[in-house]
């Protein structure tokens, strides 16, 4: 892998060199579980999100799941995480994101078009 650092929880699934599976370090927690679940459904809903060539819309419709993502990778820290600079991330990125989505969600209100913002 040169040198390149992988997170523990994708380690287990790339190959060593010389083709032998790598195996995590650690045994999958709670909170790696959390996280990829948060992860899959922001990629889902990015994924899914009907475009439709109108750059404000689609600004909208795919910021909107990434914004719902990083929440959820916030309440995440905030639920298994213990320091303390961490956590007051975590809430100040919860309060910015929401306030974000809340803009977002606004704008669509008011500039209504093929594509809705929602959450």
């Amino acid at each position: 892998m040169c040198g390149m650092m992988v997170p523990a929880t994708f380690a287990a699934d790339l190959p060593a060199p010389g083709g032998m599976a790598m195996t995590a370090p650690h045994p999958d927690s709670a909170a790696d579980h959390a996280m990829e679940a948060g992860m899959a459904r922001m990629q889902h809903d990015m994924q899914t999100a009907p475009t439709t060539g109108n750059a404000d819309h689609d600004f909208v419709a795919m910021m909107t799941p990434h914004h719902s993502g990083a929440i959820d990778m916030a309440k995440v820290e905030l639920r298994y995480g213990k320091d303390p600079e961490l956590r007051r991330l975590a809430h100040e990125i919860i309060g910015a994101q929401e306030r974000e989505i809340a803009q977002m969600n606004a704008w669509a209100a008011a500039h209504p078009g093929p594509v809705r913002a929602t959450k």
